[in-house]
């Protein structure tokens, strides 16, 4: 071995017991300020501002996706030390939705996996899970619609939102004798993967039979069940169930991003960057929906999402789910929603919450 390597390897290992040192001294401070807060383990906004200004100040050469997975995972096992998350996803393990959790939550957490998405908030809403997980949205195949019924009626707010990179996978089970997609005659996946990977599926494998499965996770264990069956999910399902990855990145949009919402029983306070999410119903009049969002214009804030679904009265009815720039406690937006309220025949404030980091 060098010198130099030997040099080089002495300074790691100096630098390595310095962070040590540090990483024990930061976890002794958090379960001080834990004591201090009468057991609330989690603040979305402290956590939030604590990742953005790791990756303002950081000097690089580690890029800002990996800061901000490190600072989660840092304090992810702080916030262990005095009371692991319990986070409802849906399940079974190997989903998505379990990835999403990880990644906003860190590992040092307890996974509840539901059946259903119904069931993730029935969890949190009684008390069996500290918070969950939902997906709400796809770049790809649009919104998860059940996720936005339930959220008109729960008395649960979004405290958080995760922006989750879809990368979708072939997998199946090793030690077969056959290698790569040889042999394959079925192939299952949830819906909305199936329709993510549509035009891959069509040139590589378009006289494979498909079969919709539950989830991912329930895709990737039948798969596990069959040699000569395969399943698109992503890398924790192959890692969950023990499968073998054959192709990745086979999604049709290099892009697939989903977006999950962070589901918790209390509001969160404000981050210095955030946003409010709420429902509204306009009268039935004509340019009756363009009076309800020309307060956000009159008051100069930013509308990123504008989506409509019925209003499940009967009555052909709509209500429309809106996401706005900044915190609900903002008097600019309590002004706005204000003028909103003169307009609209229902209103619920969903939730407000830092920007996904």
């Amino acid at each position: 071995m060098s010198e130099e390597l030997l040099s080089l390897r002495k300074q790691i290992d100096a630098v390595d017991d310095q962070v040590l040192r540090l990483l024990n001294e930061r976890a002794s401070l958090a379960q001080t300020i834990g004591h201090l807060k009468n057991g609330i383990v989690y603040k979305p906004e402290r956590e939030a501002q604590v990742v953005r200004r790791m990756q303002a100040d950081n000097p690089g050469p580690l890029p800002a996706e990996s800061i901000s997975v490190l600072y989660k995972e840092i304090m992810s096992a702080c916030r262990a030390l005095e009371q692991p998350l319990n986070i409802a996803y849906l399940g079974p393990q190997g989903t998505f939705s379990e990835a999403a959790a990880i990644k906003h939550f860190g590992h040092a957490t307890q996974g509840l996996a539901c059946a259903s998405i119904d069931d993730v908030f029935r969890a949190v809403e009684r008390g069996e899970a500290s918070y969950g997980i939902a997906p709400v949205e796809n770049s790809t195949e649009g919104a998860v619609n059940r996720t936005l019924d339930l959220m008109l009626t729960s008395p649960l707010k979004i405290c958080g939102e995760v922006m989750l990179r879809v990368r979708q996978c072939l997998m199946r089970r090793g030690a077969t004798g056959k290698t790569g997609m040889e042999g394959i005659e079925v192939i299952y996946s949830h819906a909305q993967s199936l329709g993510q990977c549509h035009e891959w599926l069509n040139q590589n494998l378009h006289c494979v039979r498909t079969i919709q499965a539950t989830s991912n996770g329930e895709a990737a264990r039948l798969a596990a069940d069959n040699p000569d069956a395969a399943a698109i999910a992503g890398e924790l399902a192959a890692e969950r169930y023990g499968l073998v990855i054959v192709a990745r990145d086979i999604e049709d949009e290099a892009n697939n991003t989903t977006r999950f919402l962070v589901l918790g029983r209390e509001e969160t306070a404000p981050s210095g960057r955030d946003k409010t999410s709420l429902v509204l119903s306009a009268r039935n009049r004509p340019g009756a929906l363009l009076e309800l969002l020309a307060p956000l214009a009159g008051h100069d804030i930013g509308l990123s999402k504008l989506e409509s679904r019925p209003a499940r009265n009967g009555t052909w009815e709509y209500v429309f789910y809106v996401d706005i720039e900044g915190h609900f406690a903002d008097p600019n937006i309590q002004a706005a929603l204000h003028a909103i309220e003169e307009h609209c025949s229902f209103l619920k404030i969903l939730g407000a919450y830092p920007v996904a980091v």
